[in-house]
Order: structure tokens, then sequence, then C-alpha cells
């Protein structure tokens, strides 16, 4: 993985770059639809390319529980078995420590999981991690680290920094040994706690990797304080490098976070909020059942290209909606996703045209 820096913005720690993979470039910032299980719900991979995607992310500990290791190597790694020729992230199971936190056990070699398909037990090490993503061929891959919730107590968070920098080191040097390092983030952690983050980001810059993730954040904290971890942190990580906010799915987050100086961005929210009935707008989330648009004969977004606002109406959307048609979960989640990618073009045409 190589990655370049293009242009900086005169008016903030923005910029616009380009991270070159062995299976494609991306231009960032980027934000990376979520194809948790190797499948963005509700939509097939044919439809990511006119939407401008160009890298999506996976779940290792969630592909790893099913369909397993073995079955994805021997189609031929994750590329050919899902499908998709261009770039792949994958998370390393981290945030599982988080969400899964009554289905697991954290030691200092690694994590034990429960799995929730089957109840079998899963003992994740910082080296099988780097080992499971190295098998899948994927083209940047996520250490393992601990993410703790917020509110959290400031030994709690200390507590997880400590863990996520050993961490850090036993999957770099595995990643050595795999010949992978050049794929492989660090990710920094610290809660909400700015001398955490700042000891966070100082160990995983020493360690140094050729991009960071910044993690444990958008877990309920107030945006202020997100944004403050993300300042607590500014001049630390090497400027070279690319930075990811893991996590993060809505407009005003992802533009601010990219004024403090980040490049990708990954989220659930687009799709699930369709699932549920909702389109994103700058101001925010709007819901397609409410009755006004009952008779609404215009586009979710005249300015959109989307295939959605380009050929169907709110008042057919929300038809299907009501009438527990799968369509309109894909109409919905092609806009969704769309609009991140038509937000992140036009924000990297300002920084280039400043």
């Amino acid at each position: 993985m190589e990655y370049r820096i293009i242009k900086k913005s005169k008016r903030s720690k923005a910029r616009v770059g380009k991270i070159i993979t062995p299976h494609g470039e991306i231009d960032t910032p980027a934000f990376l639809p979520i194809a948790t299980q190797g499948a963005i719900k509700a939509l097939p991979f044919r439809d990511l390319r006119e939407l401008g995607s160009q890298i999506v992310l996976c779940n290792t500990y969630h592909l790893y529980i099913r369909p397993g290791y073995q079955v994805i190597r021997e189609s031929g790694g994750l590329h050919k078995f899902i499908s998709w020729d261009g770039p792949i992230l994958t998370d390393s199971g981290g945030f599982q420590v988080y969400s899964l936190s009554d289905m697991r056990k954290v030691t200092e070699e690694g994590v034990e999981f429960k799995s929730h398909v089957d109840g079998n037990k899963y003992f994740f090490t910082p080296e099988k991690v780097v080992d499971i993503q190295a098998g899948f061929g994927v083209d940047i891959m996520m250490p393992l680290d601990e993410c703790v919730g917020y509110p959290c107590a400031h030994k709690e968070a200390e507590e997880a920094v400590r863990r996520t920098t050993l961490w850090a080191q036993k999957a770099k040097a595995q990643a050595e040994r795999r010949e992978v390092l050049d794929r492989l983030f660090g990710i920094v952690q610290g809660n909400t706690f700015p001398d955490l983050r700042k000891r966070s980001a100082e160990e995983i810059a020493e360690i140094g990797f050729p991009g960071y993730g910044i993690g444990g954040l958008s877990v309920g904290e107030p945006q202020e304080k997100m944004f403050g971890m993300l300042e607590s942190i500014s001049g630390i990580l090497p400027e070279e490098a690319p930075k990811h906010l893991m996590g993060v799915g809505y407009a005003p987050d992802i533009l601010g976070a990219i004024d403090h100086g980040m490049d990708l961005f990954d989220c659930v929210i687009p799709t699930r909020l369709a699932r549920h009935g909702s389109y994103l707008t700058y101001e925010g989330k709007q819901s397609i059942r409410v009755t006004k648009f009952e008779k609404d004969y215009t586009p979710i977004d005249p300015e959109c290209d989307c295939y959605t606002c380009r050929n169907h109406t709110k008042a057919y959307i929300r038809h299907l909606f009501w009438a527990r048609e799968i369509a309109a979960m894909q109409l919905l989640s092609i806009h969704n996703l769309r609009f991140f990618m038509r937000m992140l073009e036009k924000v990297r045409k300002d920084i280039l045209e400043e």
C-alpha cells in the first residue's frame, strides 16, 4: 500500500490524497461501504461502482465465524469469494470486543469470543488476526485492539490503551514475519480522555505503521468530544500516513473530521437507515414513511444523480416501504450510499480548487 498527499487545504487540516493498493486506487477523503459478512445489505456489488465506491470494508470476526477461514482461502481469497475486484479493508474484530461485551473475555494474550452463531468459543490473538487477514488476501488490515464504551472510567480506558499498544507490537511483528506489514494499520484508542488519546497516539506512532485508525469514537459521545479527541492527537501521527476514523457515519461528523485531517470513514448508517425507511440529507435523516410523501411525485433529492433519484419519486418509494417490498430498502440504500460518495467528491473538488 502507498499513500500520496495530492493537496492540502489552506483553511484546515483537510487534504486530498490517493491510496494505491494491488487491487486499485482510493481517492481520499473516502467513505467505505460496510460489507460485514461479505455483502452490502440489500445491494449486490455490481451497484457499488456506479455509486462511486472504490473500496469496501469486511469484518474478520464475522467472516471467520461464518463461512470460515478455510472456505474463503480455498475459494482463492476474499476478493474472489465475494466477487469484488476493488480494494478491501478488513476490521480486526476489535469492535466486537465492545459490541459483544457479554459474549467475550479479554486477557493479555487476546480475546475469547463466544460465537453469536452457534455458541462455540474462539480465541483471537494479535498474531492470529494478522494471519487470518493475510490469508484472506485483503489490501488493508486492522490489528486486534480493545474498544471500550462511553462513558467509562479513566482506569478502564487506560488499561485498554495499554493492551492495544501491546497487541499492536505483536501484530506488527507477525505482519513482518508474514511480509504484509505494508498493509497493516495501527489503531489509536483512549476513549474521551485527552491524556490517554495523546499517549495512545504517541505509542502507536512510535511502533510505526503505514496507516492509522482512530477507534473507540462514535460510541455515544457528543460530537464536540469526538472532535476534541481528534484535536488532542493532532501532529502526533505521521502526516504522510492515511488516517481512518472508524465507525463514523453522519455528514456533520465526517465533514468536521475531515477538517481535523481524517481521510477514511466507514459506518453501517447508510444501509441501516435505509432498511428502516430513512434517507440521508445534509441536515440529517428523513423518514420516507411519513404521510406528507404519499402524493409527493418528486425525487428524494432533485440534485442527486443516483439511480433512485433519477427514476423514482418519494410517493413510489413510500408505497414500496409500506407494501414491505425489498425494493424500497434497495432504492434507499442506493441513495444513501451515493449521498456520501457525492459529498466526498465535492469535498475533494473544493480542496483541489482552493
